[in-house]
C-alpha cells in the first residue's frame, strides 16, 4: 500500500519507493483516492470515515501515470477509486490511458465512498452513489469495448460515441468495500473483491463472495479476492492470515504500514516517518512471506 502521510511530495521519494516495491518481488501497488478532505467537526449528518483536511492522497492516475514510465513488471491498482463523483466517461478514458502507458499493468477497484462534503464539492450526489456506481461499470465496460456506444441509462446517457484509443487488454474492474451489498455487486459485475483488512468478517465474506459468483453464472475461479495485513500485526499474524486467506480461497494479499486512521480502525500504528522505514518494513515482510 502506498504510504500516504509519510511518502510526501517529492518525486523521486515516491518514485524511489515504487521501484524499491517492484525490486522486493511484489506483484501489485495500491493507492487509495480522495480528492478533498474535509473537517469533521459540527457536521451534520457527523462524518464517521477516517479521513479529514490532514490526510494527504496523490491523485492515483496522475500518480500511476508517473509511474508507469518508472516501473516496468508490477501492477498499479486503485484501492479504491470512489467512482460515483467521478466522471464516468472520463474515468474510462483515465483508465484506458494508464492501462496503454503501463502495458496492460492497471486494476481499477472501485467504491462508492463515505465522505458526502467529497462529493457535494466536486458537483456530484451522494444518496444516489450505489445506484450510480452500478450503472458506471456497465458504461465503463462499453466504452473499453465497443468503438460506438449508444446508451441510455438512469445516471447516463450516452449518444453513439466512443473512446479513441480504448484499451489494448481487458482492464480488471474490481470492486471494494466491507458490507455484503458492496459484495453482491461486486460479485454479479466485477472481476474480483477487495478487503480493507483481515478481520473476521473478511473471511466470512470471502467464501459468500464466490457462492454469489457462482449463482451469477459466472467462474468463482475467475473472481479475486484480495485482503490487507498490517504490519503491526506481527509476522506469527502475517503467515497465518496469509495462510486462512489461500483456504478461503483468497487471490491477491497487500501489507499496509500506514499510520493514517490507524485509531479508526483499532490498529496499533506504525509510526514511521519516512519512505525509508515503509521499505524497511516491506523488506522484513518480503523475506518472511514472500
Amino acid at each position: 500500500m502506498l504510504p500516504t502521510q509519510e511518502i510526501g511530495s517529492d518525486p523521486i521519494a515516491i518514485r524511489d519507493f515504487a521501484q524499491a516495491v517492484e525490486e522486493l518481488g511484489f506483484d501489485h501497488l495500491v493507492a487509495y483516492d480522495h480528492v478533498l478532505g474535509a473537517v469533521h467537526e459540527g457536521r451534520e449528518p457527523p462524518l464517521a470515515g477516517p479521513y479529514d483536511e490532514q490526510d494527504p492522497f496523490h491523485e492515483p492516475f496522475v500518480l500511476f501515470g508517473y509511474l508507469a514510465a518508472l516501473t516496468r513488471r508490477i501492477e498499479l491498482a486503485t484501492g479504491v477509486l470512489v467512482l460515483p463523483q467521478r466522471q464516468t466517461a472520463l474515468v474510462a478514458k483515465q483508465a484506458t490511458e494508464i492501462s496503454l502507458l503501463s502495458g496492460g499493468r492497471l486494476r481499477l477497484g472501485v467504491g462508492t465512498g463515505w465522505n458526502y462534503v467529497e462529493y457535494s464539492s466536486l458537483g456530484t450526489e451522494f444518496a444516489q452513489r450505489a445506484s450510480v456506481l452500478t450503472e458506471q461499470i456497465e458504461v465503463l465496460r462499453a466504452l473499453w469495448r465497443d468503438p460506438v456506444v449508444d446508451f441510455q441509462g438512469k445516471h447516463h446517457r450516452i449518444d453513439r460515441a466512443g473512446l479513441l484509443p480504448r484499451p489494448e487488454s481487458d482492464i480488471p474492474l474490481w470492486c471494494g468495500g466491507s458490507s455484503l451489498p458492496a459484495v453482491r455487486r461486486g460479485a454479479r459485475m466485477a472481476d474480483g473483491f477487495m478487503f480493507g483488512s483481515t478481520r473476521p468478517v473478511v473471511f466470512e465474506l470471502a467464501p459468500r463472495a464466490l457462492e454469489l459468483v457462482d449463482q451469477a453464472g459466472r467462474d468463482p475461479r475467475q473472481f479475486g479476492l484480495e485482503a490487507v495485513i498490517d504490519y503491526t500485526a506481527g509476522e506469527a499474524e502475517w503467515e497465518r492470515a496469509l495462510a486462512d486467506w489461500e483456504k478461503v480461497g483468497g487471490t491477491h494479499f497487500s501489507f499496509r504500514t500506514i499510520s493514517t486512521a490507524a485509531d479508526w480502525m483499532r490498529i496499533e500504528a506504525p509510526g514511521f516517518t519516512s519512505p525509508t522505514e515503509h521499505i524497511t518494513a516491506l523488506e522484513r515482510f518480503a523475506r518472511k512471506c514472500l
